[in-house]
């Protein structure tokens, strides 16, 4: 189920990943919104969604990004703890 209506917030840790592994807020966020949630360790929940990338990161082209926010699902609000972001 996906809580498109609840705010999302990202913690600290997930912004510091989320800039340091190259993915914007606003990719977590449509990640969260459209793809399906998944039960992820610790009680946690993940989803995953591919972007159109065509750049090059650490010198190195790439025709996809892959973002993958794990978060947990609270009464009002979506915190997201961390996330993943692959190239290929």
């Amino acid at each position: 189920m996906n809580a498109t209506k609840k705010s999302i917030r990202l913690s600290q840790h997930a912004k510091e990943q989320a800039k340091y592994r190259g993915c914007s807020e606003e990719e977590i966020r449509q990640a969260i919104q459209v793809s399906p949630w998944e039960k992820a360790e610790l009680e946690r929940l993940q989803c995953q969604k591919d972007f159109v990338f065509n750049k090059a990161w650490n010198d190195k082209k790439y025709k996809t990004k892959q973002v993958k926010p794990i978060f947990t699902e609270e009464k009002d609000e979506i915190i997201v703890v961390t996330v993943y972001v692959y190239y290929f």
